[in-house]
């Protein structure tokens, strides 16, 4: 329809070699609503420096950019947005409007405006779906009936919307080749499939328990497998397993399971199959973490973002040249290419330019608040003898460190024993996915505290971390030795 060729109409192709213009782009990505910067970070954002077109498009992950050779194009590579550094050659790349702008202004499109009739429709309990719309709808007008305000009005138009949209929906779904499941089904279909499954029932830590479903699969020559993303988490439940009684009946029988380094949602038991499926997160009543793929956004750009938000004369300090004040961006000639550059200007108004590829040499300067720090002189040896004595006296500090620690070592502690089941135990029934570094910190702590001499460590994280969670283990840890 008219209507689904909005997108396709504004949706740009550019290939390696072919013929391209500066001034053509800058008109399209202005017309499609990308914004310009002097860096992108961000889906919808460009940026153009000489002849170096950066297009941050939403039909990609990375942001494109694109090396003009005059007015062809000589190649196109993909980048990181937070380090600027290429990552991946193309020959072909496709540039979509900004959606989030101007396309959605001019109309609500469907989304199966833009999917192939050949296309296979997955729909769960799309009968419930149809059912809950109704009888939302059909209940506000009851309670509200003719005599509502016109911000109430306003409500029932706009449900009123949802369910043509949702009739809508229906209709070119039908037009589609779709597959439903779930407990209802809104079409005929050809084919039914019944799954012979069930699911599996709540152990809530009871390992015994576990102990026990797994020998009877064995008996009913059933396969058990444990799902689990995590091998520390398999290794806990493998500890745990192997301290566990064995029922009397099964005494003398090895227990068997298989662990599969996969995340699924939940368990289940395929009866046909013979297969029982069971997820680590299930059996130690946890949360389950979905993982998404990477993505990009202003967080992972922090030295673009310290820049945005830099203001002319703040203090900025580069590895090489020390102190200067922030003077903005400027576009300076490069071997006869122009190129955005950081001015920065030192002591006796000496200018300093540096490329947009060398952001990791420069840093806001952070000092004792409120004082001005003193602007150094390009050429001049000052700065990199101030380098010089701050090495010196974090080496002295260091010496002194060193022979504190090492009077420290001399001293006879407690060491307590290696993990017990209890411990294994109670860190396998935390609701919460360890992070890495709780698990670095889990497992140093208690290296400390296995050692003869006094531990001296300091746990640091912000709010919400998981600090207290490293505390409880250690308590624990210290308890299970009769120690407070």
């Amino acid at each position: 329809t008219a209507k689904g060729r909005t997108l396709e109409r504004n949706t740009m192709e550019a290939r390696v070699g072919q013929s391209l213009s500066v001034d053509f782009m800058l008109e399209f990505l202005v017309e499609n609503e990308f914004d310009r910067n002097d860096f992108v970070y961000e889906p919808g954002q460009f940026a153009i420096r000489g002849g170096i077109i950066d297009i941050y498009s939403f039909a990609h992950e990375l942001p494109f950019r694109i090396e003009l050779d005059g007015d062809r194009i000589a190649s196109i590579r993909t980048f990181d947005p937070s380090t600027q550094l290429s990552e991946k050659m193309m020959e072909f790349i496709t540039i979509i409007p900004n959606v989030q702008k101007g396309l959605v202004r001019e109309e609500h499109q469907s989304f199966f405006d833009f999917v192939p009739v050949e296309t296979i429709i997955w729909s769960k309990n799309l009968e419930y779906i149809i059912e809950y719309v109704k009888t939302s709808f059909n209940t506000i007008s009851e309670k509200y009936g003719e005599a509502f305000h016109s911000e109430e009005q306003q409500v029932i138009l706009k449900i009123s919307e949802v369910f043509d949209t949702a009739a809508q929906t229906i209709e070119r779904i039908s037009a589609h080749r779709n597959i439903e499941f779930g407990g209802k089904s809104y079409f005929e279909h050809e084919e039914r499939f019944v799954f012979n499954m069930t699911v599996p029932q709540h152990f809530n830590k009871n390992f015994d328990l576990l102990v026990s479903q797994f020998y009877k699969n064995q008996h009913q020559q059933y396969t058990s497998i444990i799902f689990s993303d995590s091998s520390r988490q398999t290794e806990r439940i493998y500890s745990i397993l192997e301290d566990i009684k064995k029922p009397a009946e099964f005494e003398g029988q090895a227990l068997k399971f298989s662990p599969l380094n996969v995340a699924i949602h939940e368990g289940f038991i395929d009866h046909d199959l013979k297969f029982s499926c069971y997820t680590d997160h299930q059996i130690f009543d946890r949360y389950h973490r979905f993982r998404l793929r990477k993505n990009y956004s202003k967080s992972d750009a922090i030295t673009l973002k310290e820049l945005y938000s830099l203001k002319p004369g703040d203090f900025i300090t580069h590895i090489d040249h020390g102190v200067g004040r922030f003077a903005g961006l400027e576009t300076i000639d490069v071997n006869g290419k122009p190129q955005e550059a950081i001015r920065l200007v030192y002591k006796d108004h000496d200018i300093l330019y540096i490329s947009i590829h060398s952001l990791h040499r420069i840093a806001r300067y952070t000092g004792k608040e409120g004082a001005a720090p003193v602007l150094n002189k390009l050429g001049s040896t000052a700065w990199s003898t101030l380098k010089q004595k701050t090495k010196k006296r974090v080496k002295d500090i260091a010496k002194d460190l060193i022979a504190l620690y090492a009077k420290r070592r001399a001293q006879k502690g407690f060491a307590f024993t290696k993990d017990t089941y209890m411990q294994t135990e109670l860190e396998a029934s935390f609701i919460y996915e360890d992070t890495p570094d709780q698990v670095k910190s889990t497992v140093d702590v208690k290296k400390d505290m296995e050692k003869e001499f006094p531990m001296d460590r300091l746990i640091c994280g912000d709010v919400g971390f998981g600090k207290t969670e490293i505390a409880v283990r250690a308590a624990f840890k210290a308890v299970t030795d009769g120690k407070q």
